[in-house]
């Protein structure tokens, strides 16, 4: 069992249910462009990635040259949609609180909705200085290089990583980064998502409640006070 020094968490379907919301959202836009998709289509091709690689894979698979103000018209909805519904994920508040590891995020998002989405669930504070985006490397995920650069960053060795994923792809680029894995399956798109199978790149632990957060590795927790 290798020891773990830094936890690097994803964003979205990690710490905040936001994915099947983003999903419903891009549904909506595509139709409103004559293109239709469903929720399946997006998991399987969009989990995970940024935002940029989006769009190229909906050109490519349906060679339509969208307009220059489709990105700020889909993100300006998603926002609005975020400040209605949006919600942090349970467990995760006091998962962080008894975490005895340095931890940091990791995200596909882009900076502006990565930072709108934080202040709307309260957790701006908690990575504060904390936070590498997609945005700073030439690969996004299922490429190492956005986990390898939050490892560097703390000054912790990839093998001594420990990653939370929900996605396919964000497992991938943790093992190709060397890291251990775990994937998250309790947010609301794997009840509204049919998933495809991740096939031999297997997380090395699946877990859907935040509250089982330690069960497997106790070390990581600080000890729990005496009532």
């Amino acid at each position: 069992m290798r020891r773990i020094d830094l936890v690097i968490f994803d964003c979205d379907g990690v710490l905040i249910d936001s994915e099947a919301i983003s999903a419903r959202m891009l549904v909506e836009e595509m139709r409103t462009r004559g293109i239709e998709i469903d929720l399946e289509y997006v998991a399987r091709h969009f989990l995970g990635r940024s935002y940029p690689v989006v769009l190229k894979v909906i050109r490519e698979d349906f060679g339509v040259d969208l307009p220059e103000a489709f990105e700020a018209d889909y993100r300006r909805r998603l926002l609005a949609a975020f400040e209605a519904e949006l919600t942090v994920m349970p467990g995760v508040e006091a998962a962080l609180d008894r975490l005895a590891r340095p931890y940091c995020l990791a995200t596909s998002s882009s900076p502006a909705r990565l930072a709108r989405s934080l202040e709307i669930t309260g957790l701006s504070g908690r990575f504060a200085g904390r936070i590498s985006t997609a945005s700073e490397v030439a690969r996004g995920k299922p490429a190492p290089d956005l986990f390898l650069l939050a490892a560097e960053r703390a000054g912790v060795a990839p093998e001594n990583c420990l990653v939370i994923e929900d996605s396919l792809n964000g497992v991938k680029a943790a093992l190709a980064a060397g890291m251990e894995a775990w994937r998250f399956t309790g947010g609301a798109h794997f009840r509204d998502i049919a998933l495809p199978d991740p096939g031999e790149l297997r997380a090395h632990r699946d877990f859907a409640r935040f509250e089982d957060f330690f069960d497997p590795r106790p070390e990581l927790a600080r000890p729990e006070r005496a009532a």
